[in-house]
């Protein structure tokens, strides 16, 4: 027999070789993404009407581990996963009548601004005290979104998920930039802490600089949070005035409680009467005027006897006057109007809206969005026309700001009432359309953020609630349950002195956006020349 030697290399060569593991690849690759997702969702519970404000600290430890140090094609993917983690859910309220095209169209487009933070944020985390970098970037990212596209959607802000937060008075200091800029920065900190935490437990060592960028980014947004309590205050400052806000109810919630406006109009009257009734009967403080909400009237009493009658007997009955919030049709232009009825008077000013809501009360692309489906377009026959002048009613000598349901989103419509002398806010609004989603907690949550933000009373008359009295402080002290008829009666404090955020305006949302755009150009300016020192 012949026997063949081979020798020790040509015998590891025969062996059969253990074959990689491809599916434990591929599990391993998607670790991070899932992550990612798992993180957006996190940050979603964090918002009301959860009280788990805190969650968004975590998320966004989450997400800074998983972005930091990617490339770009990596963390666009990854940025996109955190926004549908986030918006997907946060944002579902907008197809409960309209289904679900409208809805995932939305969240897919916001998601993109989201990708592209996660792009940044990857950039400037290999810079030292990237916490920071990365955190203006972000707040960067939520600037644009609140201004593009069709006049910006700020939904989702991080500021708006910090109403029950330790971080709220921050809003007093420079707005929702700041106080979200905190809430991101110590997230982003916490990441650091546990980079920090684990490369020493590994190599016995602690970097100093990294050790003291984790420190910081977590301490300073807490101290900055408890000096900020000094600016927080609920005194009188211009006396007191006793507010009703009357929640009429519709008939039934969607989108078909227009078709019986004059029933909305007159559960607003009949409330409001239910509530001259209790004031006579000693029942009921004696208000100094009424707030009605958004669409109360959507039967123009300009031009419909009828609806001029019967918001006439309301006002003769409480004896105060009524912000009526109507639809007005003038000078062939439509426009959601909130009048202001004066029970001898009648109609005495006016307050049209501003920043009216794209696909909802004017419709962008209407040609386009015709040919994909025209059931979307007849839900907006006739697009609305804007507002120009900011909205202050004064009353008695009280001077009251309006935001108009979509508007308290939006930074720049509740500070110029503000400005233009506003001792109080209301922010009447028609959250029906919408059922018993959480839309109406996240939007509750928005006015509890500008009440802190400039240090004024917030009243919110809603159609079918959560209707509420907010004081300054940021402290919701009545509201109404969904879809019941009610009204709130309560003294509250007239303010007229400024917090740096209404001082301030868009300055610390601006030093911010060029903060992050610095960051972007040392990062880009830093792989530019990396590459170059390769190539050499």
């Amino acid at each position: 027999m012949t026997v063949t030697a081979t020798s020790v290399g040509e015998s590891d060569r025969l062996r059969p070789q253990s074959a990689p593991a491809p599916w434990r690849a591929r599990l391993v690759r998607l670790v991070p993404a899932a992550a990612a997702a798992l993180s957006g969702v996190l940050l979603y519970v964090s918002f009301p009407p959860r009280t788990l404000w805190w969650l968004a600290l975590p998320a966004f430890a989450v997400l800074g581990r998983v972005l930091r140090g990617r490339s770009w094609k990596a963390a666009l993917g990854l940025g996109y996963l955190f926004g549908l983690g986030f918006l997907l859910p946060l944002l579902v309220w907008t197809g409960v009548e309209v289904g679900p095209g409208p809805w995932l169209a939305l969240v897919a487009v916001e998601a993109v601004f989201v990708a592209l933070v996660g792009v940044g944020i990857a950039a400037v985390s290999k810079l030292p005290a990237w916490p920071v970098w990365a955190a203006a970037v972000w707040i960067a990212g939520e600037a644009v979104r609140a201004r593009v596209p069709f006049n910006g959607f700020p939904w989702g802000k991080i500021a708006f998920g910090q109403a029950d937060g330790v971080f709220l008075p921050l809003a007093a200091v420079g707005g929702t930039p700041v106080l979200g800029f905190a809430v991101v920065l110590c997230g982003f900190g916490l990441c650091e802490a546990v980079t920090v935490a684990v490369e020493g437990r590994r190599t016995r060592a602690v970097r100093r600089s990294a050790a003291a960028t984790a420190l910081l980014s977590v301490a300073v947004p807490v101290v900055g949070a408890l000096a900020a309590r000094a600016l927080v205050s609920d005194k009188a400052e211009n006396g007191t005035a006793t507010v009703a806000v009357v929640q009429g109810n519709v008939p039934r919630s969607g989108l078909e409680f227009n078709a019986q406006r004059r029933a909305v109009l007159d559960y607003h009257v009949r409330e409001t009467e239910r509530l001259a009734a209790d004031v006579k009967a000693g029942k009921a403080a004696r208000p100094d005027f009424v707030l009605w909400p958004e669409n109360s009237s959507d039967i123009d009493p300009f031009v419909y006897p009828d609806a001029r009658m019967v918001i006439d007997q309301a006002a003769r009955a409480i004896g105060v006057p009524i912000s009526v919030g109507s639809v007005v049709e003038r000078d062939g232009r439509l426009l959601n109007e909130q009048i202001l009825w004066d029970p001898v008077k009648g109609p005495v000013q006016t307050y049209d809206k501003r920043q009216i809501q794209p696909f909802g009360e004017y419709l962008p692309l209407r040609s386009l969005l015709r040919a994909i489906n025209k059931d979307w377009t007849s839900m907006v026959r006739q697009d609305f026309s804007r507002g120009t002048e900011p909205g202050v009613f004064t009353i008695d000598g009280a001077k009251v700001g309006l935001a108009t349901c979509y508007e308290a989103a939006f930074d720049w419509a509740v500070r110029d009432t503000v400005t233009d002398g506003a001792q109080m806010i209301s922010v009447p609004s028609n959250n029906a359309t919408f059922d018993r989603s959480e839309m109406t907690y996240q939007q509750l949550a928005m006015s509890r953020i500008r009440a802190v933000e400039h240090s004024r009373t917030v009243t919110v008359p809603v159609t079918s609630g959560v209707s509420a009295v907010i004081m300054p402080d940021g402290r919701i002290t009545q509201k109404t349950g969904m879809f019941t008829p009610a009204y709130l009666v309560q003294k509250v404090p007239l303010r007229s002195s400024e917090t740096p955020a209404t001082e301030l305006g868009i300055a610390p949302e601006m030093a911010l956006v060029l903060v992050a755009a610095g960051g972007l150009g040392w990062a880009i300016g830093a792989g530019v020349r990396g590459r170059r020192a390769e190539d050499a």
